[in-house]
């Protein structure tokens, strides 16, 4: 019988610390959110439900549409572009090549997110860099708007995701055993068959993956939204950053954080139910 190593329990101490501090600050933010509010005082009054009733209101309900709507949108643009850059890191055999794709896909990830969120700034100003090259070629007469406008934080949040999307479709193709493509070739399959029936159905894993990362990532993302938006794109962090640090209202901004977990975990939920049909759709 095989003994566990004596040291092997203290490897979880620093998770369960850190899971235990997770904890008690929910619970910490749950009591918050059912006491009601007390304008002028950082104190907190008594129970009371009607924050999570206010969360009806027009303008939240619009933060959370538009929150899941970013989020979706980042998603689905981060897995568009990382696919292609996915497959050339995994099927390319230069060993430069690979370096070079490699480093062109991490690099975003050794900078911060604020700076990466300013590098945006400069880039999609009206003096911008974009517009400044648009301008130069002729296609454009005056400069396009995409700093306080959702195209804008929606091109930026896919910078902040895409090293991590790339590296998970990454995995999850290298894993394919290049033999059914070849078995697919060898019957008469096209390149665009061989993709559709192969590639793409066994990399789904890793689709579903950098999908449910991407569109949470997203949707708690805070200094992205509010400096690329500059307040005119409204999501459910900037929201709560404007409740518990403008106005002090620490009951509902936490009514509205946890209100914005819970509906995380549900659309995450409901992503993944409706994947676990595909596998089954891509055999057939």
């Amino acid at each position: 019988m095989t003994r566990k190593p004596a040291f092997l329990p203290w490897f979880i101490v620093p998770s369960t610390l850190t899971a235990l501090g997770l904890v008690i600050a929910m619970l910490a933010v749950l009591q918050y959110s059912v006491r009601s509010f007390i304008p002028g005082s950082l104190d907190v009054g008594g129970f009371t439900l009607a924050n999570f009733a206010d969360l009806l209101k027009k303008i939240y309900v619009g933060a959370f549409l538009n929150t899941v709507a970013l989020s979706v949108k980042t998603a689905l643009l981060g897995l568009l572009m990382s696919y292609p850059l996915a497959c050339a890191l995994v099927r390319t055999r230069a060993g430069w090549l690979k370096t070079t794709l490699l480093i062109i896909a991490i690099t975003p990830l050794f900078l911060g997110e604020v700076v990466r969120t300013y590098a945006w700034i400069i880039v999609l100003g009206n003096s911008g860099f974009l517009n400044s090259v648009l301008m130069a070629f002729g296609l454009i007469e005056k400069p396009l708007q995409f700093m306080f406008t959702q195209t804008g934080v929606v091109l930026a949040l896919v910078h902040v995701t895409m090293p991590v999307m790339v590296l998970m479709l990454a995995t999850a193709l290298s894993h394919i055993n290049p033999a059914y493509e070849k078995a697919a070739t060898s019957l008469g399959a096209g390149p665009i068959r061989v993709f559709l029936t192969i590639t793409l159905p066994l990399s789904i894993p890793g689709i579903v993956a950098s999908l449910t990362t991407a569109f949470a990532w997203t949707f708690s993302a805070f200094a992205t939204p509010q400096l690329i938006g500059g307040g005119r794109v409204s999501t459910i962090a900037t929201l709560v950053y404007q409740l518990g640090f403008s106005s002090m209202n620490f009951p509902f901004a936490a009514a509205l954080s946890l209100a914005g977990l819970v509906l995380t975990i549900l659309l995450l939920m409901l992503l993944k139910r409706i994947t676990r049909v595909l596998p089954s759709v891509g055999e057939h």
